[in-house]
């Protein structure tokens, strides 16, 4: 057995074949206040309250709507299987700016054969104008995208290895130039970008046939 394959046996069995992960270590510097949104309250079957879905790039409608988690409690599934490969559905929080900013959410990606990911998004200012945090089990990496005037720029990442259907922690936090993306409470990497310097709305984020759950999206503004 290679290294990498025990390795990802080894994490889907602790994950209990794709039930819920006990949390990740929570981050040293992890900012304090803020709000989490576990999507409990809402209601199963119907799109989650307090968000606008978008998409940007091609392809068919996205689907973003809350389920029941067999492992107990509530999530928010992205559910269109669509391939368009240049394809990014969107779920951004509605009552919340930001410039500088702390955003993270936990995410399990079920399946898809062109990808496997979830993202979370800061400096949101429409569908074709923000930043993004993306981890990609098929890929094994993780990316930092600016996407300006609907076109995605890559300007930082790392490989790794990014077990599938598992929960993961993904955080990108925004202090003017500065980025930096963690994974499951490990700081991967930092980088500057001076794109975007207004204050945007927070999200979430899938690509092309990627059916995605999300849970506990948390946001906090950073203080000088």
């Amino acid at each position: 057995m290679s290294q990498r394959l025990g390795w990802v046996l080894a994490v889907l069995i602790a994950g209990c074949g794709g039930r819920r992960t006990a949390d990740a270590p929570e981050d040293v510097d992890r900012p304090s206040g803020g709000r989490t949104i576990d999507f409990d309250s809402m209601s199963a079957g119907q799109p989650p309250t307090g968000f606008t879905a978008g998409l940007t790039g091609g392809g068919g409608p996205v689907i973003w709507v809350v389920r029941e988690d067999p492992a107990g409690g509530k999530v928010l599934a992205q559910e269109s299987p669509d391939d368009t490969d240049f394809r990014f559905p969107l779920c951004v929080y509605d009552g919340f700016e930001a410039r500088d900013v702390s955003a993270s959410c936990r995410y399990l990606a079920q399946s898809g054969e062109i990808d496997q990911v979830g993202g979370v998004i800061v400096r949101y200012q429409d569908p074709r104008n923000y930043y993004i945090a993306r981890a990609n089990a098929l890929e094994d990496n993780v990316r930092l995208y600016r996407v300006v005037d609907g076109e995605r720029r890559q300007f930082a990442g790392e490989r790794l290895v990014v077990a599938p259907k598992v929960w993961h922690e993904l955080r990108l936090d925004a202090r003017g130039s500065t980025f930096s993306v963690w994974l499951d409470g490990k700081l991967l990497f930092t980088a500057e970008d001076s794109t975007f310097q207004e204050p945007g709305k927070v999200g979430l984020w899938t690509k092309s046939d990627s059916v995605t759950w999300f849970d506990d999206l948390r946001f906090a503004e950073l203080g000088p």
